[in-house]
């Protein structure tokens, strides 16, 4: 399998549409080629056979033969690349750290080395009885992630 041209094709197909960027690129065993697309405003079936054809189209499957998967990512999969975290700005994330504990916040900014979280919380007053609530920030490095997930809510 001649890898450089496909990641040639692939790269000339997500350059057509600049909403789309690649996720992940693996070249299996029995010759399987593995293509996962992520994009700014979603991805469409359409862009996903778009960029099937694409590849499948310029290579020649009498001199050698192979299977491709175009896909778009899993609802359940954590994210993986910084611009999908840019791409979930204000919606709520769980966050695993390094350190096993976990974080759940609304994604409201997004650098080059960290991402800031907020939520709202409960703590007792500061004079008196009861609990008022109060809005709590997190600025967590990319390198203390272990995983972070959109939380789908219903």
């Amino acid at each position: 399998m001649d890898t450089k041209k496909v990641k040639n094709l692939l790269k000339n197909a997500l350059e057509q549409n600049t909403d789309l960027f690649l996720i992940e690129l693996k070249f299996l065993a029995d010759n399987k080629i593995y293509v996962e697309v992520d994009g700014d405003k979603g991805v469409s079936l359409k862009e996903c056979i778009r960029i099937s054809r694409e590849i499948e189209h310029n290579l020649d499957r009498e001199e050698e033969d192979f299977s491709l998967e175009v896909t778009s990512p899993d609802v359940a999969n954590p994210l993986r690349v910084k611009r999908q975290y840019v791409k979930n700005i204000n919606r709520t994330l769980d966050v695993k750290l390094q350190d096993n504990t976990t974080v759940q916040g609304v994604l409201k900014n997004v650098t080059e080395n960290e991402i800031e979280l907020e939520w709202k919380a409960r703590e007792p007053k500061p004079i008196g009885k009861g609990k008022i609530t109060v809005v709590k920030n997190a600025i967590i490095q990319f390198e203390d992630i272990l995983e972070a997930k959109v939380k789908i809510i219903f």
